[in-house]
């Protein structure tokens, strides 16, 4: 089986070749062909052709030798030979020519010239009797040769200068197809190491050899499109996998109007993301869409075209390079699971074309969507209610996950998967250097099944990183899936058979803001703990909060062990952070309340569940300082995490909930609007003032994320653990990488706290005050923390 794998490379390689080769260049035109003038001519001529084949040979030895170079360094290495090339053919043979062309005339003028340089004639060189008599024409003779000769002198020069022309136009074809040969090399070397699994992975879901072919053929034309700074980000990426594991990695997701109008508005404010720490930016959804069924986005008319109102194709481009040279990061969400209602394919599908109704799932009655139904889950219950929508233009049912203008696409079909790679492979040749895969979980449907978490999810992921690895290797993949722990891992791959680059750390969000309204740590220290088990290879984005609603995806066996139980465990929490208990400062509003089972998830900014917007509203400073230090610790527990921190656009300056939302027609219905505010730049104005609220908050997180990236401990493959502090509301991380060692000790109760840890093997340093102290006994004040780093 193997060996028919390799065969069947091989060819494919050949194919892939031979559609892109170069034309073969026709020899150039010979250079003496003014073969009976004189011999001063004859001998211009004959150095000009000597040096051609000269050149030639030295263009051809630049070929061979671009050709047979290792592929990493080729591309440079030819670009040098063939300059060295064209600077060596035409300059020379044009410097000989002229030369050759001087010597020709000076000789052709001497017989003009005689009177003025005399010399004795012999015998041999008497002139004949009846030339003497004609001296007039003997003057017309030496007029029509001197003539001659400069016509000879200017053909020859031309002829030599058309061979030299050639002659260096072979040399920089030969150059330029050798630089091809060898750009091409680094493709063909990183598809012949991932074609065997790629191909299996592929036939085994589909089958199709064209299909396969013509993949792998796209493959390679996305290659060739890739611009070259892009390319030689690939190669130094390569070199560094885990080059996106650093301690300096800092993300910030924003919508782009929301944060500056547009895309152009983005790249003007990219000093102030800098000057957040941030060097890796989400842009949340900016593909086309239709306004008022765009789910925020998530409901994409065109994957190649950015939504008019944000700007253009080429206007993303020139941000992603900018922010290429600032050393910024750049993420987008690609949309897998489904398409709008009023995409090409769905229009098409809608008008009654099989071969696109056949890229979702449509059935012309209730049968199997009913068979559907008794399967699957609703996600939107309240205002999407079941899995499939009724079109009756075209009298067919199609399955709609989300809401009826989202159609789910049919990864069945082998034309899905492949424009749907196509389409990634376009927007990553854009410069994006993270693509978050929207609804992970739900790409693959079947029959009987609840069409979440299936096998060939599994196979769809892998399929897209090995395709990433071959055309794009500097491209992570984020997979978003938000479901219970157990669910969440598998999205990783094996280390050996990777799919996501990282995911995001939900459980973990969720449970952190179940630790500020119980202030019970246990269940926070054990879902740590689990995280800490993991391999290193698996990194997590760990968040306070997103553009999306809060779930309460608890560890419910653990919680309902300690008398807890589901439902009126989220009936508290929802009750707590809508401000509704006595001890609760935070403000917020449920989304998707479901009556029947009282479940809803959550939605707030991070300020206003810490108590910041309602200590503002009632004017009390002593609670502003409360707020604010809690707001401050979870960030500070954050950076402490196993993962890469991200924060949303506004958090940095404290921003609250914008309810002004619900007088927007379009946005009225969906309560995460709340927490998507537009970006408060008359705020932000106040980040260098430490007397503000923006100003504290802003100022001492921007102190703990220069500490962080400072320090070689907060490195993302660092090992992880808790410790037992023996006290409920306070939780301890330990953190060890390469020598370093630190603890990390957060309160999360507004009551001051002593952590009982006991550290023994020396003294620790205070990493905020410098205080020399020991790791024992560690008082923490009220929504405090500490970081303590081994001396």
């Amino acid at each position: 089986m193997k060996r028919t794998n390799t065969s069947k490379k091989k060819s494919r390689k050949k194919k892939v070749t031979a559609a892109t080769a170069t034309p073969t260049t026709p020899a150039p035109a010979a250079a003496g062909e003014a073969a009976s003038e004189p011999a001063a001519a004859k001998a211009a001529a004959t150095a000009s052709v000597t040096e051609a084949p000269a050149v030639e040979a030295e263009s051809k030895e630049a070929a061979t030798k671009a050709e047979t170079a290792a592929s990493p360094a080729a591309e440079a290495e030819v670009k040098t030979a063939a300059t060295k090339t064209e600077a060596a053919a035409s300059p020379a043979v044009e410097t000989k020519v002229k030369a050759a062309a001087k010597e020709v005339a000076t000789a052709a003028k001497k017989p003009v010239a005689a009177k003025e340089a005399p010399v004795k004639e012999t015998a041999a060189d008497k002139p004949a009797a009846s030339e003497t008599k004609a001296p007039a024409k003997k003057t017309t003779t030496k007029k029509t040769a001197a003539k001659k000769a400069t016509e000879a002198v200017a053909k020859t020069a031309a002829a030599a200068k058309k061979a030299a022309a050639e002659t260096a136009k072979k040399a920089a074809e030969a150059a330029a197809k050798a630089a091809r040969a060898a750009v091409d090399e680094e493709f063909y070397y990183r598809m012949e190491k991932r074609n065997d699994e790629l191909r299996w992975l592929y036939m085994e879901m589909y089958g199709n050899d064209s299909m396969y072919a013509e993949l792998c053929d796209n493959l390679h034309r996305f290659y060739m499109e890739r611009n070259k700074d892009l390319k030689a980000m690939d190669l130094e990426r390569e070199k560094d996998p885990e080059w996106y594991k650093s301690n300096d990695m800092l993300g910030m997701m924003l919508y782009i109007d929301n944060f500056a109008g547009n895309i152009k508005g983005v790249e003007s404010k990219l000093d102030y993301i800098e000057k957040s720490n941030v060097n890796y930016i989400h842009l949340m959804p900016f593909l086309d869409t239709v306004p008022g069924k765009s789910d925020g986005g998530y409901a994409v008319k065109d994957f190649r075209k950015v939504r008019e109102d944000l700007g253009t194709m080429e206007d993303l481009e020139h941000l992603t390079a900018a922010c290429h040279k600032k050393k910024m990061n750049v993420c987008m969400d690609f949309v897998m699971n489904h398409t709008s209602e009023d995409h090409e394919w769905a229009r098409r599908a809608r008008a009654g074309e099989g071969e696109y109704m056949s890229r979702y799932f449509f059935f012309d009655n209730p049968e199997i969507p009913n068979q559907f139904e008794q399967t699957v889950p609703q996600v939107f219950p309240r205002t999407a209610p079941g899995n499939f929508t009724w079109l009756p233009d075209c009298g067919h049912y199609v399955m709609t996950t989300f809401y009826p203008y989202q159609w789910d696409l049919n990864y069945l079909n082998p034309r899905v998967f492949n424009e749907m790679m196509y389409n990634f492979l376009f927007l990553a040749n854009k410069g994006i250097d993270v693509i978050r895969i929207d609804a992970v979980p739900y790409i693959w449907k079947e029959l009987g099944t609840p069409c979440r978490n299936l096998r060939r999810v599994h196979t769809i992921v892998r399929m897209m990183r090995i395709i990433g690895e071959i055309v794009c290797p500097s491209v992570l993949l984020l997979g978003e899936v938000v479901m219970e722990p157990e669910k969440v891992v598998p999205y990783f791959g094996t280390v050996e058979k990777p799919e996501c680059h990282m995911l995001y750390n939900v459980t973990t969000m969720a449970t952190t803001w179940h630790t500020v309204a119980t202030r019970d740590v246990s269940l926070l220290k054990r879902q740590l703990d689990i995280v800490a088990g993991l391999p290193k290879e698996y990194v997590f984005l760990n968040y306070l909060r997103c553009h999306d609603d809060i779930g309460w995806g608890l560890d419910y066996d653990f919680l309902r062990a300690r008398g807890q139980e589901e439902v009126p465990h989220k009936k508290f929490l929802n009750d707590y952070f809508q401000g509704y208990t006595e001890n609760s400062v935070s403000r917020g509003e449920l989304y998707e309340y479901d009556p029947n089972t009282q479940d809803a998830r959550f939605c707030a900014t991070t300020a206003s569940m810490c108590g910041v917007e309602k200590a503002g509203f009632e004017q009390d400073a002593a609670a502003m300082d409360k707020a604010i230090q809690l707001d401050v610790m979870l960030h500070a527990y954050m950076f402490t995490q196993s993962g890469i921190p991200v924060i949303y656009s506004g958090d940095e300056i404290g921003q609250v909930n914008d309810y002004t939302y619900k007088n927007d027609p379009t946005k009225a219905h969906d309560s995460r609007y709340i927490h998507r505010g537009a970006m408060r730049w008359d705020l932000a104005a106040n980040a260098d003032d430490a007397d503000t609220v923006e100003g504290k908050i802003f100022q001492r997180l921007s102190e703990l994320e220069k500490i962080r990236r400072s320090e070689k401990v907060f490195m993302t493959n660092a090992d992880m653990w808790t410790v037992e502090t023996y006290d409920p509301s306070v939780l301890c991380i330990g953190r060890y990488y390469e020598g370093e060692k630190m603890f990390g000790l957060f309160n999360f109760s507004e009551y001051d706290k002593t952590a009982w840890i006991n550290e023994t093997d020396g003294m620790y340093k205070n990493m905020l005050t410098g205080e020399v102290r020991k790791a024992a006994g560690v008082d923490i004040p009220g929504y405090g923390f500490c970081w303590l780093k081994k001396i």
